[in-house]
Order: C-alpha cells, then sequence, then structure tokens
C-alpha cells in the first residue's frame, strides 16, 4: 500500500530528502546546545574571566539561529512536499476514476468517491507531511539525546529508560483500539456527503414539496453519526497526551530529586544537570511526538486503504487488446444472442437472448414499459456496459475489437438525465466537437430546434449556463443535448427518451430535421409516446428484457398485442 502511494510523489520527491536533511542540522544544533549551556553554567559557577563566557553564548547564538534556520527550511520543504504528493494523487484518483465503467462507479458510489477525494486525501497528506518531518526528527533526536544523557550521567538515565516501555506500550495499545473506529467514521462521511449531494441536486423538488424541514432533519442525524463516531475514535486518541505528559513531569521530578541529591552530594556539577534534563525532555518530547505520529498513520491508513481501493480497482471495460486504427466502417449494429445483467448474475438477467440486426443509416424506434431494459439494450452499443453473454457488433466488427475512444467517438447519445456543465451555451455545446465551426454549430442547434430559444437570450451563444442549465426549462435541456450529440456527426446516434420534455409539435420538427439531415447517420429513438417513433423505418417492442415484436408501426398495430395496447391507450388519453 505504501509502495503504491508513493508513486504519487513524482517531481516532489526532492522535498522528501531535503526535509530530513535539513531536519537532521536542526536535530544536531538542538542536541549540541545543552553542552555549551552546560559550559557556561559550569564556567560561571568556577568564576570564569567574563570573555570566556560570552565566547561559548555568542557561539549558542550562532548554533540556535543555525538550528532556527534548518527548521524553517525543513518546514517549507516538508509543506511543498506534501501537497505535491496530495495533488499528484487526487489527479492519480482521477484518471482513475475517469476511467471507470458505469458498474465500477456504482460499486463505489458516487459519494464514497468525493470523500476519498477530498477527506481521505487530505489525511494521507498530513500524515505525509508529518511522516517525512517527525519520522525522521523524533528517532534521530530520540536516539542522540539518548546518547548524551548516558555519558552525561549513566546512573540517572535508568530513570528515563523505565518509562520508555510505558509510553510504547500504551501507544501501541491505542493504535489498537482506535484504528476500526476510524475507519467506521469515514463510512459515515460517505453517507453524510451522499445526503448532501441527494439534497443540492434534488433541490427544487425539496422546496416544491416543502420538505425542506426534512431535509434538515437527515442532514442532522446524518452530520450526528459523524460526530458520534469520532468522538468514539477520538475518545481513545485523547489519551495519548495525559499519559505521555503524566509520564514526562514524573520522570522530570524523579530525576530534579535524585539529581539534586548528587548536585548536593558534590557529585554531579549544576550545569550538567541542566543539559541531562534538557536532554530528558528531548527524549521524552521524541517519544510524544512519536506517539502522535502513530495516531496520525492510524488515520492515514483507514484513509489510504481506501484510496488505494480505487487505484487497484480495474475497469470492467478496458481497450487494451483493441486495435487502435480500427474505426466503425458504418453505423450498422449487430445483437448476437445478448444477455445482460448488471450485477453479472445469470439468475437475474436484465436482457435475455437479444438478437437484432439493423442497418446503417436505418432509423429504429424502441417502444417498452417501465423496466422493459431499453436503456439497457442501447447502452451495450458505446460499451458503457459489456454483455454477460454473446456479443455486439457495430460496423461489421465486435465493439471490444475498437478503442473505447474510436468507438464512442462514433455513437453520440442523449441519456434520459440531461447533463450540462458551468459555463456558456457554446462550451456545452462543443463538447460533441472543439473545433466546430459557427457554421456547424448552428446547423447543430436547428437541427435540434434550439437555435430560435438561444438567440433570444441578449447573449446568444455565450450566454452562462448555471450548473446542470439551471436557468434553462427542461425542454431546453434537452434539446441542447441533442444539439451536443449532432454536432459529433457521428454514425449512430442514439436519443433515450430525450424529447419527452418537449410538445408534439417540437418534437415533430426534431424528428423533420433528423431525417433530412441524418439520411446515413443510424438513429435509435427510445420514447415513451409512440408518435415519436411510429415514422421509424422499423420499431423495436421489449417487455421484461426481451424483445417481443419488431416491424413497422402499420405491422405491429396488426400483429403485436403490446404494441396496439399501448398505442389505443395513448390515443384514448389524446383524445
Amino acid at each position: 500500500m505504501i509502495r503504491k502511494l508513493a508513486q504519487s510523489l513524482g517531481s516532489y520527491k526532492k522535498y522528501a530528502i531535503l526535509t530530513p536533511l535539513t531536519m537532521i542540522g536542526e536535530v544536531l544544533m538542538e542536541i549540541l546546545i545543552p553542552l555549551v549551556m552546560a559550559r557556561i553554567v559550569n564556567g560561571v559557577e568556577q568564576g570564569e574571566p567574563v570573555g570566556s563566557v560570552v565566547k561559548w553564548g555568542l557561539l549558542m547564538v550562532v548554533m540556535a539561529l543555525f538550528s532556527l534556520l534548518c527548521g524553517a527550511l525543513a518546514g517549507s520543504f516538508a509543506a511543498k512536499g506534501a501537497v505535491g504528493f496530495s495533488k499528484n494523487l487526487r489527479n492519480r484518483l482521477f484518471k482513475k476514476v475517469q476511467a471507470f465503467s458505469f458498474s465500477n462507479v456504482d460499486k463505489f458510489s458516487t459519494a464514497s468517491l468525493v470523500t476519498r477525494l477530498t477527506t481521505d486525501v487530505n489525511n494521507v497528506q498530513n500524515a505525509y507531511m508529518m511522516l517525512i518531518r517527525s519520522a525522521i526528527r523524533s528517532p534521530f533526536m530520540l536516539v542522540g539525546a539518548l546518547a548524551m544523557a548516558l555519558t552525561t550521567n549513566a546512573r540517572l538515565s535508568v530513570i528515563f529508560l523505565i518509562s520508555i516501555p510505558v509510553l510504547a506500550g500504551a501507544a501501541a495499545l491505542i493504535m489498537t483500539k482506535a484504528h476500526p473506529l476510524f475507519e467506521k467514521m469515514l463510512k459515515k462521511y460517505d453517507a453524510l456527503n451522499a445526503s448532501v449531494q441527494e439534497n443540492l441536486v434534488g433541490i427544487r423538488v425539496v422546496k416544491a414539496f416543502v420538505r425542506e424541514k426534512r431535509e434538515i432533519e437527515k442532514f442532522e442525524a446524518s452530520a450526528d453519526d459523524v460526530r458520534r463516531a469520532q468522538v468514539r475514535a477520538e475518545r481513545i486518541v485523547v489519551w495519548n497526551g495525559p499519559i505521555m505528559q503524566l509520564t514526562m513531569y514524573l520522570t522530570t521530578l524523579a530525576i530534579l530529586w535524585f539529581g539534586g541529591r548528587m548536585v548536593i552530594g558534590g557529585s554531579f556539577d549544576v550545569g550538567n544537570l541542566s543539559a541531562f534534563i534538557t536532554y530528558i525532555t528531548q527524549i521524552l518530547m521524541s517519544l510524544m511526538m512519536l506517539s502522535m505520529l502513530f495516531i496520525m498513520m492510524i488515520i492515514s491508513m483507514a484513509s489510504a486503504r481506501r484510496i488505494c481501493e480505487v487505484l487497484d480497482e480495474e475497469p470492467d471495460i478496458a481497450d487494451d487488446k483493441a486495435d487502435p486504427a480500427l474505426i466503425p466502417a458504418d453505423g450498422s449494429i449487430v445483437f448476437k444472442g445478448v444477455d445482460f445483467s448488471y450485477l453479472k448474475d445469470r439468475e437475474k438477467l436484465n436482457l435475455k437472448d437479444i438478437d437484432l440486426s439493423i442497418r446503417s443509416g436505418e432509423t429504429i424506434g424502441i417502444i417498452g414499459g417501465t423496466g422493459s431494459s431499453k436503456t439497457s439494450l442501447v447502452q451495450l452499443i458505446p460499451r458503457l456496459y459489456d454483455p454477460l453473454e454473446g456479443e455486439v457488433l457495430v460496423g461489421g466488427r465486435n465493439v471490444k475489437d475498437y478503442t473505447l475512444s474510436n468507438l464512442r467517438n462514433s455513437v453520440a447519445m442523449v441519456l434520459q438525465k440531461n447533463v450540462l456543465f458551468s459555463g456558456t451555451i457554446r462550451e456545452n455545446l462543443t463538447w460533441g466537437k472543439e473545433d466546430a465551426t459557427e457554421e456547424e454549430i448552428e446547423e447543430a442547434a436547428r437541427c435540434a430546434d434550439a437555435h430560435g430559444f438561444i438567440t433570444s437570450f441578449p447573449d446568444g451563444y455565450e450566454t452562462e449556463l448555471g450548473q446542470g442549465g439551471v436557468n434553462l426549462s427542461g425542454g431546453q435541456k434537452q434539446r441542447l443535448c441533442i444539439a451536443r450529440a449532432l454536432l459529433k456527426k457521428p454514425k449512430i446516434i442514439i436519443l433515450d427518451d430525450s424529447t419527452s420534455a418537449v410538445d408534439t409539435a417540437t418534437d415533430a420538427r426534431i424528428r423533420a430535421a433528423f431525417r433530412e439531415k441524418l439520411r446515413d447517420t443510424t438513429t435509435i429513438i427510445i420514447a415513451q409516446r409512440i408518435t415519436s417513433v411510429m415514422d421509424a423505418d422499423r420499431i423495436v417492442v421489449m417487455n421484461d428484457g426481451e424483445i417481443c415484436g419488431i416491424g413497422t408501426h402499420a405491422q405491429l398495430l396488426e400483429n403485436n398485442e403490446i404494441y396496439r395496447e399501448v398505442y389505443t391507450s395513448q390515443q384514448k388519453g389524446e383524445e
């Protein structure tokens, strides 16, 4: 796990070397300064000339300034290294998530991925910064101060040697108890983020149904769960400080008692006792810093494990064995004995034994009730998912033969949920083609019946959209999404119930534009209204994950009971 995280150091690896080096310089000065201080105290006590005392005093000042410089440099290097490391780690995580298939994202959940990219990375960043500082400083200080203390007075050193196992045992016990509690706390953070995300995405529905009070109560409950989980974890960790402080004070008190008796007895100098107490303080402080480092490691190990789960996750869909030069020759589509399950379970199939052949340039309508797996069927074409059994062919080749970029650049899909991004209308449309000309943008907008309402805005195509297109109606968002897909000039275009929010007249104009402009493009239209697909070359009727009829509107009215019932009910509804 550590090796996997270390791959994110990149160009910031130098700071992982510079920080310990400067830290060693600081520690060396801190270890030597008590010796100089003891020399000054003993010199004053023994009546040495003032000039000699001043000389040693100036030396101590120079050493203190050098220690300060090294400490400042170490802090700066550690901060730069830690933020650089976290930047690279976030980039790796985000890049990995972008390679995930839909099923990979479903496995973790969006809220959990957000927590891992933010809270978990912050925890690991803080632990790394402490690691490159304290993991070198504290052991080096501990060993150096211990050696100097033993040299100064071996008999007194026995006192603090007894305290070391006590501190080590306490730290080990705290680590063992706290680690699983911090893991539970991070899962509570996932639930909190999920609550926030759900509320913000559906804020209009919340306000429309006057559910603010209920949502506040839900959020308060999630926040309280996080609080309780954090208190349970911190309740164990907070014992670290008092135990360390108590041990340090008792040790110092014992040394002052026995050391003072030795000074009175004439076997120990006052200056040496002062230096010895300083070394003991440094040893105990080093142990305290190490224990704090261990506590930080406890928190970060839970976060590091969650981060590595994402980094270790292999995308369900990859194109490692695909031919990068291969591009779909046309828009023909063939399903051969396709079975599909979101759970990858043969006992719970969403699509069953699908056989369907679509000619290039053909317009296909798909009709079926809710849950009939219409969307599941078309999502296999651009490899948003892979079938459990059978194969899907595009342009006469298995979709797995193409790289994902080449395949998806040939397939444009307008999903049920209309997703727009912050920025101008033009920036959103050019997602379909970054180098599109003004004429191409306007042609796509006209084809989607969007040019009229776009030009009605004061800023036209430069109109700024809020996040998700909040300043547009549902129908306007759908038309922009259609225009964005058309701008790709794909060989296959899939409209997944993408005109449900527009009126029948607008729907008819969009279909007429498609017939005129997309004669060579294979068009698949999923719709609830039969009027949206009745002029298609063929219509596919789906029920419970199976194809139960294929034909023209007239043919299906004559020989398909499901289609006839849907058509009759919609006609009565219109009347």
